[in-house]
């Protein structure tokens, strides 16, 4: 990945500390790991990566039943509680 962009983020240093520490145990840069953050957090993933994981998903075979046995199965007297 090209990175052309910067910008200065101050941290306390209470939250510095244990950034590079986590950076250091996971083996990657602080930046590396402030980077990944921001991806997760804000959902700034590639369209391909999008429908890769679409297709991923699509791809397992999970047994699932009806909503209706579903609703029976996880709460005791669901039909009362749901509509």
């Amino acid at each position: 990945m090209d990175f052309t962009k910067k910008t200065t983020i101050l941290f306390s240093p209470d939250l510095y500390q244990r950034l590079a520490r986590l950076a250091a145990q996971r083996g990657v840069s602080l930046g590396h790991l402030v980077r990944e953050a921001c991806v997760r957090q804000y959902g700034l993933v590639a369209s391909e990566d999008r429908v890769a994981a679409v297709r991923g998903l699509a791809d397992l075979e999970l047994p699932v039943a009806s909503p209706e046995k579903m609703k029976r199965e996880s709460v005791p007297e669901a039909d009362n509680l749901l509509p």
